[in-house]
């Protein structure tokens, strides 16, 4: 009787443990894709970083804030890794545009071109909740 029951608790942690495991292999595989170089020698994480410090000079306390509520509904463990790439996007419109500044129209574009397909559902209720108007940027949620 106890050898049964010790064997089922063993085969418990074994499955959790599994399950853990893969877990963690797979945001290891995710971020492995991104160190990966692209056709143009860059990976992606290298383009994210040199938009980053591209456009750090226009980032204004307004734009930062901004940001910061943007943000926001990301889980905290997360967050900072998603600020990085976010603002990456956002200073990548921002420069492309050759703004002298980030601006609260280019935080939102930024931010819809970096959130993924999957989340626009979340995104849009956010905005709406937090009565951002996201009217001019209706066409790149489609």
């Amino acid at each position: 009787m106890v050898n049964q029951s010790f064997m089922w608790f063993i085969l418990f942690w074994v499955f959790v443990l599994l399950f853990l495991m893969s877990i963690g292999g797979y945001f290891m595989f995710r971020k492995f894709m991104k160190v990966l170089p692209m056709s143009d020698g860059k990976s992606k994480l290298d383009w994210q970083n040199h938009y980053v410090e591209a456009s750090r000079h226009l980032w204004t306390e307004e734009s930062k804030a901004f940001l910061d509520q943007l943000v926001e509904p990301v889980p905290t463990p997360f967050r900072d890794i998603a600020k990085h790439s976010i603002a990456a996007k956002i200073g990548q419109v921002a420069l492309e545009s050759g703004a002298s500044e980030v601006t609260r129209a280019h935080c939102l574009q930024g931010y819809i071109l970096a959130t993924p397909k999957r989340d626009y559902k979340s995104l849009i209720s956010f905005l709406e909740k937090n009565n951002i108007d996201y009217s001019a940027y209706k066409h790149l949620l489609q």
